[in-house]
């Protein structure tokens, strides 16, 4: 049986430890997200999504149980591996875009590939190229992201999280900052590559209607999963 892109066994996450303000914020969270799946993560403000997002896209680590992204168990990778399983297997989608505003369209997809390789190539501008065209903005290639509207700049963050052909791509509120019709075009755009390239998706939304177009919906209360959601 294939591994799961996300497997998390008995995830716990504490600040402060050892100290009287010591809180965990998540209480043993079991989780699995299978190759080819497309996933809504959703919670009230506070329960928990934030911090394990943060641990799931490999920013933070947990206080204690198993994460594993695509069978590699972090545990055993150091901050080099950790990186690097992080720069070649998740793509982020942020709620605010977070482009380099002095940057155009085409060289803030190429962000990703350029910390890879280290340096500007042929390859990198024609993968750059085609998502900027696959998510129609071809046109404003060689716009900055200042010139764009704010549904541009998320189709361009989009395009920017497939651009190393990620397995898994994390996507929090990407629709949240949208007016609706921009808010349909971003998530028919992340659909589209689930379905095509069989990209794994995790989605963090309060949008209710959203969420029930995805394959599953799981609900984090008080930083725990809660049950009898699917």
């Amino acid at each position: 049986m294939a591994e799961p892109v996300i497997r998390l066994e008995q995830v716990r996450k504490a600040y402060q430890i050892g100290l009287a303000a010591e809180t965990e914020v998540l209480h043993g969270i079991d989780l699995r997200l299978e190759a080819g799946e497309f996933l809504a993560l959703v919670g009230p403000s506070g329960s928990g999504k934030s911090t394990l997002l943060n641990i799931i896209g490999l920013l933070d680590r947990p206080t204690s149980g198993l994460v594993a992204i695509n069978g590699h168990d972090i545990d055993a990778l150091d901050d080099a591996g950790i990186t690097h399983l992080r720069g070649h297997t998740i793509g982020f989608i942020f709620q605010s875009h977070l482009l380099i505003s002095a940057f155009t369209a085409r060289e803030n997809v190429m962000m990703p590939m350029l910390v890879a390789k280290g340096r500007r190539d042929a390859e990198m501008e024609q993968r750059s190229a085609e998502l900027l065209e696959r998510v129609g903005l071809s046109h404003v290639a060689d716009n900055k992201a200042t010139n764009m509207s704010g549904g541009q700049q998320q189709r361009v963050a989009i395009a920017r999280a497939l651009a190393m052909r990620p397995d898994l791509v994390l996507a929090d509120e990407p629709t949240g900052n949208l007016d609706t019709r921009s808010a349909e075009t971003a998530f028919q755009l992340m659909r589209d590559e689930n379905r095509q390239f069989g990209t794994s998706f995790l989605i963090v939304t309060h949008n209710m209607a959203l969420a029930r177009r995805c394959d599953r919906i799981i609900a984090v209360v008080d930083g725990q999963i809660a049950p009898g959601v699917a």
